[in-house]
């Protein structure tokens, strides 16, 4: 699992669109599909799908969101097969304690830190679904109690939009503050124990976390924190990247050139049987 577009591929065994972190989450695969049948049209077989979804990540953060932009590397190859197994183990996950998160990131090479914190910081915008934090809502420890560390009138907010038994599936923002543009307010809602996830809290209120004094330069400093993200989503896209003849260049990001290619000779097997 690194940057070669495997999380495109369609697999009911080892697609990493099913993986836990990503299942009913990661969306938009047809925007990407419109993208690629578009370059298809005008220069054939030649971006990739990897560079696609790296192009459309800073797209979506400096033009539709007003964050910052950046100059994408490309070069990228796309991946033959996907990984579901791995992604389960390497994505953080939105009950991860910090000391989980950190294991995650420094598997994929990634600071623990900076890294950490500023990629987070990519909750400014975007949905989650209840279930991706009910259990801080109802029954955080088992017991039928409540995060401590989430805010009290932001815990009564939750739970009319998630009530308890309700629709798991709900969307509901992950920055309440400016939930559609890219700025440093998630950082201020960590602050004031109004972090959606558990994963997010945890940068904040994880005692003695060295994540804490990132989470309030943030929150005081926008500049910074669009400047770390930048370098952090940078070295982040250069996680294991197939290049030069490696892997493919995919002409329909959903699958590998190949498999069309031993379909369309076991057709012909089969009719010349």
């Amino acid at each position: 699992m690194g940057c070669d577009a495997s999380i495109l591929l369609d697999d009911p065994v080892n697609g990493e669109k099913e993986a836990i972190p990503n299942n009913n989450s990661a969306r938009g695969y047809e925007v990407i599909d419109a993208m690629k049948a578009a370059l298809e049209s005008a220069c054939p077989n030649t971006v990739s799908c990897a560079d696609i979804l790296a192009i459309a990540s800073e797209q979506s953060v400096s033009t539709l969101a007003g964050g910052p932009s950046w100059a994408v590397p490309l070069g990228r190859r796309d991946g033959f097969t996907a990984n579901r197994t791995l992604a389960n183990s390497n994505l953080p996950g939105f009950n991860n304690t910090l000391d989980r998160l950190k294991n995650r990131f420094s598997n994929v090479g990634l600071n623990t830190s900076i890294d950490l914190v500023a990629l987070s910081g990519a909750h400014t915008f975007g949905r989650a679904q209840c279930l991706t934090f009910t259990s801080r809502l109802y029954n955080f420890t088992g017991v039928g109690d409540t995060d401590p560390t989430l805010n009290t009138t932001y815990l009564e907010e939750l739970r009319q939009i998630c009530p308890q038994g309700g629709n798991s599936s709900v969307l509901t923002n992950l920055d309440p503050t400016t939930p559609d543009g890219f700025d440093n307010n998630y950082f201020t809602n960590l602050q004031v124990n109004r972090g959606l996830l558990r994963s997010d809290q945890n940068l904040f209120s994880t005692e003695g976390a060295d994540t804490i004094e990132i989470v309030n330069r943030f929150s005081s400093n926008q500049t910074a924190f669009f400047e770390s993200f930048v370098e952090s989503m940078i070295r982040m896209g250069n996680i294991s990247p197939l290049t030069g003849t490696e892997g493919e260049i995919r002409s329909n990001c959903r699958a590998v050139n190949s498999a069309t290619i031993r379909s369309n000779s076991d057709a012909a097997l089969v009719s010349s049987i």
